[in-house]
């Protein structure tokens, strides 16, 4: 299992390291090498590790980092659901613990096929792909070659939609319903789903499905996209704009949730409860709800045992 990753510690030097690592990757920024690696050294981390760290630091427990900690429970969780089907080991794409120390244990426990589930509903190239990249580059390094399933995306996955329903539905029974549901998912460049990247299409059809679940119609919900960077066009409409203008425009009580995240982390609970939410309010709004991600729920727990068992066919890695 393999989720995006975190800096070690909520401090500068570890989220600076982090960053590059993260932001180094040519699948998750495809500009020039030698334009954006120097730009991203010597201006972009050291402006942003210190905010960032900041806001890292806001949400961190005695544990450590949510990601890290939400995404080891939920590995334990779906070891313990699988048993002695499978081994269960969780790598991170970029951090530690790392996928080429996931894979290393594998292979020590005598492992002769590999499912891979990347931590996200729907695919993209700055997700998905780059786990499969980095999955195949650290087979190579360490001269494994199993059988490799991979599960690209489950965003149309029944068990999945109804996963994320029923949290919905549960914390709207336990809370009461707001004016507004808005799903917020974690943007990407406008240009990478102009030349094919299929997550916006993804995105908008697994909401679309969840609040089909839920029965609620169209004025009701809205799919937005948030964590943009840089100057450059993402997907729109934008998460904090919407909820500037629904506030202005007299919405008081909103409900926010993130399916796009298999487990609570940055983006979700200083991003959206806390930075959006005071955004909210600031503009007129009374109360924005932030409704957790599946974490280690027991519906997550059966979808992600349930991918183990019915990954698609392997094929066999390739040896240079």
């Amino acid at each position: 299992m393999v989720n995006l990753g975190t800096p070690e510690a909520p401090k500068p030097a570890a989220v600076g390291s982090y960053l590059w690592e993260f932001l180094s990757d040519p699948l998750v920024v495809d500009l020039p090498r030698w334009l954006w690696l120097p730009l991203l050294k010597l201006v972009i981390i050291p402006l942003r590790r210190r905010r960032s760290a900041e806001a890292y630091e806001k949400v961190w427990t005695k544990d450590g980092s949510p990601l890290l900690v939400l995404s080891r429970k939920l590995a334990e969780r779906v070891q313990a659901e699988l048993g002695d089907e499978a081994r269960v080991v969780l790598g991170m794409r970029y951090g530690e613990p790392s996928i080429q120390a996931a894979l290393e244990d594998l292979r020590g426990a005598g492992a002769d096929r590999l499912v891979v589930i990347p931590l996200y509903p729907q695919f993209s190239r700055t997700t998905t792909q780059t786990v499969v990249q980095g999955v195949t580059d650290s087979l190579r390094r360490i001269q494994w070659f199993p059988p490799v399933r991979t599960v690209q995306q489950y965003h149309d996955q029944p068990a999945w939609v109804s996963a994320v329903a029923g949290s919905i539905r549960r914390y709207r029974e336990a809370h009461g319903e707001a004016e507004k549901l808005l799903f917020s998912l974690h943007g990407i460049p406008q240009r990478y789903a102009e030349k094919g990247d299929p997550y916006a299409l993804q995105c908008q059809q697994s909401v679309a499905a969840i609040a089909n679940s839920l029965g609620i119609g169209p004025g009701e919900w809205l799919l937005s996209f948030q964590s943009r960077v840089g100057r450059e066009p993402w997907l729109k409409p934008y998460t904090d704009f919407v909820l500037r203008d629904w506030a202005e425009a007299g919405i008081r009580t909103v409900q926010v949730v993130c399916p796009g995240f298999a487990v609570d982390c940055l983006e979700t609970l200083e991003e959206i409860a806390m930075q959006n939410e005071e955004l909210f309010r600031k503009h007129g709004g009374e109360r924005l709800e932030y409704i957790p991600a599946l974490n280690d729920s027991d519906d997550h727990v059966a979808l992600m045992a349930d991918l183990a068992r019915h990954a698609p066919s392997p094929a066999p890695a390739q040896e240079d």
